[in-house]
């Protein structure tokens, strides 16, 4: 057409004044208008011939051009890979010839688009633009994967990839898009871990997985680490019967097989024997049973409406600023409370775990004595197991994964809040900071 014709000479002009700038050796000053004449020409070209009125008019009218467009590279890629052009009559290195045009529908942000592909005579024209056997260049299998790992569902993919795009894309296609993952996801769960963690935070969550005809509810463990940087990063994910200190060990023994040496601290919950088993494998590590665990376990025995003053004198004792104070505030906490035995019970028996924050400084206590990092990770992943029963465990490490790379996304590898004054005082441990230094190109 005149208008594709149109603009493929303004495109050579863009080409020309490019050529130009990179063997001109003149600084020039930057542009600061970015819509250069030949973009604005374009436009205007547009608009005369297809005079929209709408938003929606444009988009028919770009929908219009990309055909055209497309054939014309698929054009300069035969002439490319004939080595002539097309009606050149003289010599021709080759006995190869162009050989007609199949026809082909594809997929675009646009809609779909039916294009004239050329061929050759030998078949052996491998088009780039729109390769052989793909009828896709909307980059839909990315908006899929976003989708998906957001949470949705495949009826709700498919029905939103037809209301923004305008084409129907089966449940079929959706699952082996996302099933591609599995074998990358596979692949980051067994990837070489760093040598050193400051904090490791370890939880468990539980997703229903179909088994033989029944539905069973299904531990997934998790760990999530700081290193010696404060940059997050999740070890793995594991899939178990229920959650229980013999696969917990188990675990531990593959990221010690993966590359980990050592760690400072791992926070957890209430797990019989987790602590006897991770310091069997890391000699050094000290366990922090997570504070607001300890709370839910206590107030189990406290009145509803005791509730406010019960947490709010336990915050006292926990948030003091010494040990000195705290074992203070503890004595009286224990007055105050001894009417519910059962919930002073809890404090007394893991009162080494509050005594011990109070060896570091207030900075790493507050990273240390809660596992709310990795609640927060867990919460994030509900949102996609909250959709159901998955068919199968490959479906489960599908969805999470998807979801760590969204997690990745928002972390964008910087460290976690106030990492500077955590990373200080742990160094004003002698022999913290000797196995800081030890690791710390790792």
């Amino acid at each position: 057409t005149k208008l594709t014709h149109f603009i493929f000479m303004i495109r050579c002009d863009i080409l020309k004044e490019r050529m130009k700038g990179f063997m001109s050796t003149e600084l020039m000053a930057p542009r600061k208008n970015k819509r250069n004449k030949a973009s604005m020409a374009i436009a205007q070209a547009i608009i005369d011939e297809y005079q929209p009125q709408t938003a929606e008019d444009m988009q028919e009218a770009l929908k219009d051009i990309f055909g055209p467009m497309f054939e014309s590279m698929l054009q300069g890629e035969m002439d490319s890979h004939l080595g002539y052009e097309s009606n050149d009559h003289g010599y021709k290195a080759t006995d190869n010839r162009r050989n007609g045009y199949s026809h082909k529908t594809v997929k675009t942000t646009y809609g779909d688009i039916p294009i004239d592909v050329p061929g050759d005579r030998d078949a052996s024209f491998d088009p780039k633009v729109i390769p052989k056997r793909s009828r896709d260049v909307s980059g839909i299998e990315d908006k899929v994967l976003s989708m998906y790992a957001k949470g949705m569902s495949q009826r709700d993919i498919a029905d939103t990839i037809e209301d923004i795009y305008g084409f129907e894309i089966s449940h079929e296609t959706i699952s082996n898009i996302t099933d591609r993952v599995v074998e990358t996801a596979d692949e980051w769960q067994n990837r070489p871990l760093k040598k050193f963690y400051t904090f490791l935070f370890v939880d468990c969550l539980y997703v229903s997985i179909r088994k033989e005809m029944e539905t069973k509810n299904c531990a997934v463990y998790v760990i999530l680490g700081y290193d010696v940087n404060g940059i997050k990063d999740i070890l793995g994910l594991w899939i178990g019967e229920a959650e229980g200190k013999h696969y917990w060990m188990q675990i531990f023994d593959e990221i010690k097989a993966r590359g980990v040496e050592d760690v400072l601290f791992i926070s957890m919950d209430g797990v019989s024997g987790l602590e006897e088993g991770a310091k069997s494998i890391f000699r050094n590590v000290v366990i922090q049973r997570c504070i607001v665990h300890l709370i839910r376990n206590s107030i189990k025995y406290i009145p509803s409406k005791d509730y406010k003053g019960y947490t709010a004198q336990l915050k006292k004792v926990y948030g003091a600023s010494s040990l000195k104070a705290a074992v203070a505030e503890f004595e009286r906490f224990k007055q105050s409370w001894g009417q519910y035995p059962g919930a002073v019970d809890v404090w007394v028996r893991n009162w080494k775990h509050v005594e011990q924050l109070f060896n570091y400084g207030s900075a790493v206590r507050k990273v240390m004595y809660t596992t709310n990092a990795i609640e927060s990770v867990n919460s994030s992943f509900r949102k996609v197991t909250k959709k159901g029963s998955f068919p199968s465990e490959d479906a489960v490490r599908k969805a999470l994964y998807l979801r760590i790379t969204e997690l990745y996304k928002k972390w964008n590898s910087r460290p976690v809040s106030n990492w500077a004054l955590v990373r200080n005082q742990l160094s004003m441990d002698d022999k913290i900071q000797a196995r800081i230094l030890k690791y710390e190109n790792f």
